[in-house]
């Protein structure tokens, strides 16, 4: 990725604003953050089984019987911050939800669609809103079987069924292979410049790899017709009024690329909310706002990121794309009966959690990176694979905004303001 030359003009200045937005966010509430990654991870093995990956001060911890998530992690050993976000009060109260159980997670495998004619998160013959919603219980129960593990890798697995709205069942064998992720990965899949800019900035990193498989195990091939299903993979993440959700796109006139971001999943998302420049799109991450945005398949990139200035913590998801999206079949997320094109979806998704309506409980208060892969009419014993790549980068203000340029090409400065402009 080419770097502008422009961003050294606005390292000074974001770094002494960083300190100004860093000291207006002492007022707000504790959160997940607090807890150094050491106590986190005691919680959940007081509760359930955790195995470690660890090289040197990074650590990643996962819970196969969490559904095989990756719960949580550090960049600078035990003693620091946690990094992913873990619901702990719905842990400690240890009552399992048939609508969705929600233990939190920085990378959890789940199935698209959520809704329309083939959707797997409601039930045939139902309104989908909210009050009808669940996950589907292969993706909200049960755990994970542990096949192998190493120092820096696991593999886990398990069998999966689902029916979704057009009453097609689906049966998968599924794999996940975790592990975690170098500095040499780092620059292959970003760039050397990145690379250089981690190093040369003495920035801690954590990053790992989910490599999902899902292969039909059921005893018919799958058809557009009865429904297809792709691999979705997603993290929670604390947030914080500090907090900007960074998404690249394709540049590119709306007639021939469709519009930059679809934000009305769940309604209009306000202006003070989300801002559309020429390179990215800024989302809040404050866990205030129940919203969702999507990229398209023609807009897609594959990668995007997020920036808490109150904790000084980068955060960028790389995930697997075709070379042209377009061309490939993406399930359809959205709560629409029927969908006109169920096969033309997005390819990337944020949500910021918040209340579903008045006098509503939020979910818990996180914001989600979301990625899908591309789906096919699968043959029996065929299979999807999708990979999706977490790494979070803790650094002074000057090398965080070298990396977010390198990466996102997007100016750190830009993304400070926006997070300035309080939400109303």
């Amino acid at each position: 990725m080419r770097i502008a030359h422009h961003w050294l003009s606005s390292v000074a200045i974001l770094a002494l604003a960083w300190q100004s937005t860093a000291m207006g966010a002492d007022k707000e509430p504790a959160d997940a953050m607090t807890k150094n990654y050491q106590d986190a991870t005691a919680f959940l093995g007081a509760h359930t089984k955790v195995i470690e990956l660890t090289d040197g001060e990074t650590r990643v911890a996962i819970c196969p019987e969490f559904q095989g998530r990756i719960m949580t992690s550090t960049c600078a050993g035990p003693t620091a911050a946690s990094l992913g976000w873990i619901n702990y009060d719905f842990i400690q109260q240890g009552k399992p939800s048939l609508v969705f159980n929600n233990y939190g997670g920085e990378d959890r495998f789940w199935l698209g669609p959520e809704g329309g004619q083939f959707g797997l998160w409601f039930q045939s013959g139902l309104n989908q809103t909210i009050d009808n919603w669940f996950t589907p219980p292969a993706l909200n129960t049960g755990a994970f079987q542990v096949d192998a593990t190493t120092v820096t890798s696991c593999r886990l697995s398990r069998r999966v069924r689902v029916t979704n709205v057009a009453e097609y069942t689906i049966d998968l064998e599924v794999t996940r292979d975790l592990r975690l992720l170098t500095a040499a990965d780092f620059s292959k899949l970003f760039s050397p410049a990145a690379a250089s800019a981690a190093k040369d900035g003495k920035a801690k990193m954590v990053a790992f790899e989910s490599a999902n498989t899902a292969k039909n195990v059921g005893p018919t091939d799958w058809t557009m017709r009865q429904g297809l299903a792709s691999i979705w993979s997603l993290g929670q993440f604390p947030t914080g009024d500090a907090t900007v959700v960074i998404v690249p796109y394709k540049s590119g006139s709306e007639a021939e690329l469709g519009p930059a971001v679809q934000s009305d999943y769940f309604g209009t998302v306000p202006a003070d909310r989300l801002k559309v420049t020429p390179q990215a799109v800024l989302f809040r991450g404050d866990g205030k706002f129940r919203s969702k945005l999507g990229i398209s398949q023609r807009r897609a990139v594959p990668f995007a990121g997020a920036i808490d200035f109150r904790t000084g913590v980068l955060t960028l998801v790389q995930f697997s794309v075709p070379a042209d999206p377009a061309a490939h079949l993406y399930v359809n997320n959205t709560w629409n009966m029927p969908q006109v094109k169920p096969y033309v979806g997005d390819v990337f998704n944020s949500y910021n959690d918040g209340p579903a309506k008045p006098g509503a409980k939020a979910m818990g208060g996180f914001y989600e990176l979301e990625t899908l892969g591309p789906t096919k009419p699968l043959v029996k014993g065929e299979s999807l694979t999708h990979y999706h790549r977490t790494f979070h980068f803790q650094a002074d203000a000057a090398t965080l905004a070298q990396l977010a340029k390198a990466t996102l090409g997007v100016d750190l400065e830009e993304a400070r303001k926006f997070a300035d402009e309080k939400a109303k």
